[in-house]
């Protein structure tokens, strides 16, 4: 079994770099591959804390795009950058996508999500966790995404993930799984990206 390390290689870059997390890395290795994120666009990140991915998200887009993150938790310190803004919210909270979509401007072109659920260890608990969390995901995708968008997620490798996953791609042109480099050794983390939202 991979031993888990909290400060590897990637923990060290990431505080070097100016990172919020490890997990920037992630979304940068997608975005150099995917070329998911443009400049100008509008992004939201659901789960956002504690900001990483919206520092990446946020050079992506540029000055003229508009980033907005939702987490539970505010950010501490909260970000500099002139083209991000952050709300504090429930994702199950029915009245939060209207929240975001007015201080986006505009539907989003991409929907991002590298949150998950605080696990357990007890299997039957996380699995239903990890479903609850990628059903808020998913009620997110109407209301916000505008037809062609695409959606990133993170998904843990269990057969409610993988249910919801199929379900999710269905609304789509094309779907595919990744696994970036700077995943942790031994994570059953991967990351579906759907792109073309059908209208």
């Amino acid at each position: 079994m991979a031993r888990y390390q909290r400060k590897d290689h990637f923990h060290q870059r990431a505080k070097r770099e100016g990172f919020r997390s490890r997990a920037a890395y992630k979304l940068e290795e997608i975005q150099r591959a995917q070329g998911l994120l443009r400049p100008a666009g509008r992004v939201v990140e659901l789960g956002c804390w504690p900001g990483g991915w919206l520092q990446v998200a946020a050079a992506a887009v540029g000055p003229a795009g508009r980033v907005v993150g939702v987490d539970r938790v505010a950010l501490d310190p909260p970000l500099s950058n002139a083209n991000v803004i952050s709300l504090i919210g429930d994702l199950e909270d029915p009245a939060l996508p209207a929240r975001v979509l007015a201080a986006l401007g505009g539907p989003a072109d991409a929907l991002l999500s590298d949150a998950a659920p605080k696990l357990t260890g007890v299997r039957a608990t996380d699995r239903a966790r990890e479903e609850q969390l990628l059903l808020a995901i998913e009620s997110w995708i109407s209301p916000l995404l505008r037809p062609g968008g695409a959606l990133l997620v993170k998904l843990l490798e269990a057969p409610e993930a993988v249910a919801v996953a199929r379900r999710l791609g269905a609304r789509f042109e094309r779907t595919a799984n990744l696994r970036p480099a700077s995943t942790r050794k031994g994570s059953r983390e991967l990351y579906l990206l759907a792109r073309g939202l059908r209208a």
